[in-house]
């Protein structure tokens, strides 16, 4: 079963920005890209858990602040040469509100 959650008004997530949806076992990060696209992964790195929220979007992947590791905001999945993966979550917008896709 799923439950969509309304995250915020997509012109109150800046352009290349992120806000973060806490869940109640995982902080989420919602990711605004250039050309208005919505994505939403797990907000901890699979390298060593840094947030991605706060790390540096650029095309459709978010750079973590803490090792520069480079996560496709696509698919979870960092760039080669570093192996790992972290959860995406689907998206969409309505009516200009963001909403996030939650399991239960």
């Amino acid at each position: 079963m799923s439950n969509w959650v309304r995250v915020a008004p997509l012109e109150e997530i800046p352009k290349l920005g992120a806000r973060v949806v806490r869940s109640k076992d995982i902080d989420i990060g919602v990711f605004r890209l250039e050309d208005d696209r919505i994505y939403a992964v797990n907000n901890s790195c699979p390298h060593k858990g840094g947030p991605l929220s706060e790390g540096i979007v650029y095309g459709d992947k978010i750079a973590c602040p803490l090792h520069s590791w480079k996560i496709s905001l696509v698919d979870g999945k960092a760039d080669e040469p570093d192996e790992g993966e972290t959860a995406c979550f689907n998206t969409k917008i309505e009516d200009g509100i963001v909403y996030l896709e939650l399991k239960e």
